[in-house]
């Protein structure tokens, strides 16, 4: 069991660095006491999952005293995140949130917060200065200190726009203007997936052109995608059917961008009749 803490100052970050470890396949709760930890764990484990956060923070302080045996026992990888109280006044003006020790003079409370995590931050395997760090950059350099950095996905759906077309798509391509085996007494039973197929699907010349600004255009989007922090980005590639023309150039794309991009590859219609 892969097992982080997110903790730190209120207004450092922890929501994003909560959101962004979700986006990474991790199991993130938010709050909850520490001695309820172990319990989350072994229902992870019985569950089959491997990835678990937990978000922790000032408004757990009546708990805190759970906290130090409970690192000890399970080991964490713990994240500290903070700012500087400037950067935290300012946040929490514009938020106009109210800080969760709630005195009524957020200086003092920035203070007293950090105060009281300072043994937490002490154990911390890592801390983050956020002051000058966007949500995005937040969550690179958490996926470079967990080894996560593979963690934006482009997944390749193939589809039959005449079984409709996915409404989870980022992107859709139109491949109907290929070669379609379906003519094909030999080829019409069998899938784009096949090296045969995909030969005649791929046959004329002059589509050559066509293939290469559908991958341009399905990589520059996905290389956008990643740079606003996405952490998946799903491109749509129909035909007819969805078993012969999409097929087959789904499975090109993911050959010809696997050294770019993490991809993930699903064919929703081939196994469907006529």
């Amino acid at each position: 069991m892969r097992f982080v803490v997110i903790t730190g100052l209120s207004g450092a970050g922890k929501t994003s660095a909560h959101f962004a470890l979700e986006d990474l396949g991790y199991f993130s709760v938010d709050n909850l006491p520490p001695a309820l930890w172990p319990a989350l764990l072994e229902t992870l484990q019985q569950a089959g999952i491997g990835k678990a956060a937990v978000v922790v923070d000032i408004r757990t302080r009546k708990f805190l005293d759970h906290l130090g045996p409970t690192l000890a026992q399970l080991k964490p990888f713990v994240v500290f995140l903070e700012a500087r109280p400037d950067v935290l006044l300012k946040r929490y003006n514009l938020s106009r949130r109210l800080h969760p020790l709630g005195t009524g003079n957020l200086l003092s409370e920035i203070e007293a917060e950090k105060n009281a995590l300072a043994p937490l931050r002490d154990q911390a395997d890592l801390v983050i200065d956020t002051s000058d760090k966007s949500a995005r950059e937040l969550k690179e350099t958490l996926e470079r200190a967990l080894g996560e950095e593979e963690g934006f996905v482009l997944r390749l759906l193939s589809f039959g726009f005449k079984w409709g077309p996915p409404q989870d798509a980022d992107l859709v391509l139109d491949v109907r203007s290929l070669p379609n085996p379906y003519y094909d007494a030999r080829l019409k039973p069998r899938a784009g997936t096949e090296p045969e197929v995909a030969r005649y699907v791929f046959s004329r010349k002059e589509d050559e052109p066509f293939y290469r600004a559908l991958m341009t255009t399905a990589g520059l989007a996905a290389e956008g995608a990643r740079e606003n922090g996405r952490a998946a980005y799903t491109v749509a590639v129909g035909c007819t059917g969805g078993r012969h023309r999409s097929v087959a150039v789904a499975e090109r794309l993911a050959q010809d961008m696997g050294g770019r991009f993490r991809v993930e590859v699903e064919h929703r219609d081939v196994g469907k009749g006529d």
